[in-house]
């Protein structure tokens, strides 16, 4: 039996996901996204995936497996679907949002094609006991026999230099699947820190760039901002030690969101990086110690993306590609798992 695996990464991104199941020895062989402006992002870094630009609901049994050798090669369909609406944040808004149901499009997909294997990444609150579309997911899974595993994941116990759970689903058609053993953390390598990941990259001041390292460059501060970041103590401050005329109205009398306005600490992991992951005033992504919040690619390098892995777009477009992506050592390890299910069945 041939146990090569190809792989379709839907709603690929810029292809965080995709490079790391490469990088694992998984040949994916397109990524499919509705958003044609991480295009030259995702093929410009992995060339010999084809990206088609497509809402899922417009993809097809045929058009999916167009150019798939079924009898020589398994198939990986890999789906990280936008995690907005399945947030613990803002419920009310995100049970409207419509993008809630692209997940049983995913599953049309499985249902149509039989993979060999599945791949789902999605943020915690998709495994919620009130979320109707994890439980249809599961059971139509299992009633098309499949065995899974599931659970809540913390990229720091892979090898990523942050702290971000994330709901995983490993599949089988064939074989048992099981999780890929933990790298670092209790009795096993200490977990990799910002200062580990991004003290070599030169200092810049906010709103410039580096421009021999690709995607090195901060957002420029404000006036205030810029008062407050330097009051801001090194290593892991918190807006806390602001003076009160330089708190925001709806931070005065509340300790929620304590990360807003806050600086990393070179000897911690990072908190999880977001769509914002390069803007002082959305969360902990001052830099530990210059007076900016960190850059594009020290954001990509705390999602474990190599320096050759470059991002094109506006600053705000590329941030957005970078915090929504799966942290490439995680996608790595996921992969790893699949090629020793092929070559090793239970």
């Amino acid at each position: 039996m041939n146990h090569n695996i190809v792989a379709i990464d839907v709603f690929c991104g810029a292809g965080g996901l995709t490079f790391g199941l490469q990088k694992a020895g998984i040949n994916v062989i397109k990524g499919i996204d509705l958003d044609s402006s991480v295009e030259e992002t995702y093929t410009k870094n992995n060339p010999k995936s084809q990206f088609l630009k497509s809402d899922i609901k417009d993809v097809t049994k045929e058009s999916l497996l167009a150019g798939v050798d079924r009898s020589k090669n398994r198939l990986l369909l890999a789906g990280c679907a936008p995690c907005q609406p399945f947030s613990l944040q803002n419920q009310k808004r995100a049970m409207k949002d419509r993008r809630r149901s692209l997940i049983m499009e995913f599953y049309r997909l499985v249902k149509e094609t039989l993979p060999e294997y599945i791949l789902i990444e999605n943020v915690p609150g998709f495994m919620k006991e009130n979320n109707k579309y994890h439980t249809h997911f599961v059971v139509g899974i299992r009633e098309l026999g499949y065995n899974y595993v599931e659970k809540i994941v913390n990229a720091v116990n892979y090898g990523v230099p942050q702290i971000r759970r994330r709901y995983v689903l490993l599949a089988s058609r064939l074989e048992q699947i099981t999780f890929p053993e933990e790298t670092h953390g209790m009795d096993k390598k200490p977990p990799k820190t910002v200062g580990d990941t991004i003290k070599k990259y030169p200092r810049i001041t906010a709103g410039s760039c580096y421009k021999k390292i690709p995607n090195h460059i901060s957002k420029n501060l404000s006036p205030k901002n810029m008062q407050r970041i330097k009051l801001i103590p090194k290593n892991g401050g918190s807006r806390s030690s602001l003076p009160k005329n330089l708190v925001l109205d709806c931070h005065k009398n509340y300790s929620g969101h304590s990360d807003v306005y806050g600086r990393m600490d070179f000897n911690k992991p990072s908190p999880t990086l977001t769509c914002k992951c390069t803007s002082f005033s959305n969360g902990r992504f001052g830099h530990p110690t210059q007076n900016r919040s960190i850059s594009v690619r020290e954001a990509a390098a705390l999602q474990t993306f190599p320096e050759s892995y470059v991002f094109y777009g506006t600053i705000t477009k590329v941030s957005t590609y970078v915090g929504n992506s799966v942290p490439v050592k995680l996608s790595f390890e996921l992969g790893k798992t699949f090629i020793k299910a092929s070559k090793h069945p239970n």
